[in-house]
């Protein structure tokens, strides 16, 4: 098995202030595809701790993880927030430690915006693929994801929700309440059911021939 740890803020299209803790979704995407292509992994465990970041880098290495046919287990302490959720679900099976929260709020852009029509469009179809993302990959409804996502009584100067653990597990965001032990277990079940069904098929395609 492997593991990869996504901490801090990721990184984009633009660089980061050096005294920003980041993470680099150009390192982070070879990497992945390195992991899928080895014959000697068999399962990935992702452990985030992130402050969000950029949207479109976020999005695209969820997209890398919940397309990969490995078994993958997620496992988020201290936080997963904003592009960090996506992520979080991205996974086969998703923990949350008790102790961690995640951001919900919708998409935020930083620096000048200009206020014409394609801008306004250019959020609404952004937010509209993350929101299909999350509710693709958990279990949490369209209509409880839109409520944290817009509510005003929890955030300064911002709309959106701060969610702990076994509220993320309640409504379906996050699969479980767990740490490291129990992600790691979790992923080896995974991995020796994937082994023994593939032993099955591959007996049936002996028999056969």
């Amino acid at each position: 098995m492997s593991a990869i740890t996504i901490c801090g803020q990721i990184e984009g299209h633009y660089l980061l202030p050096s005294n920003n803790k980041t993470t680099k979704y150009e390192h982070i995407i070879p990497h992945l595809v390195a992991i899928e292509e080895s014959p000697e992994i068999n399962g990935l465990l992702i452990i985030l701790n992130t402050v969000g970041g950029d949207v479109e880098a976020g999005l695209a290495i969820a997209e890398m993880i919940a397309s990969m046919k490995k078994p993958t287990v997620s496992l988020v302490l201290g936080g997963g927030h904003s592009i960090g959720v996506p992520l979080a679900v991205s996974a086969k099976k998703s923990f949350i430690v008790p102790s961690a929260t995640m951001t919900v709020h919708p998409v935020r852009m930083n620096g000048l915006v200009i206020g014409v029509e394609q801008s306004f469009s250019y959020f609404t179809k952004m937010q509209e693929r993350i929101n299909k993302f999350i509710i693709t990959h958990s279990d949490i409804t369209e209509k409880k994801l839109s409520e944290f996502m817009f509510s005003t009584g929890e955030l300064a100067a911002d709309v959106g929700s701060i969610i702990d653990g076994e509220t993320a597990v309640e409504f379906g965001l996050i699969n479980k309440i767990g740490g490291l032990s129990d992600a790691l277990g979790e992923l080896k079940s995974i991995c020796k059911t994937k082994e023994r069904e593939e032993r099955e098929k591959n007996k049936k395609k002996h028999v056969k021939k």
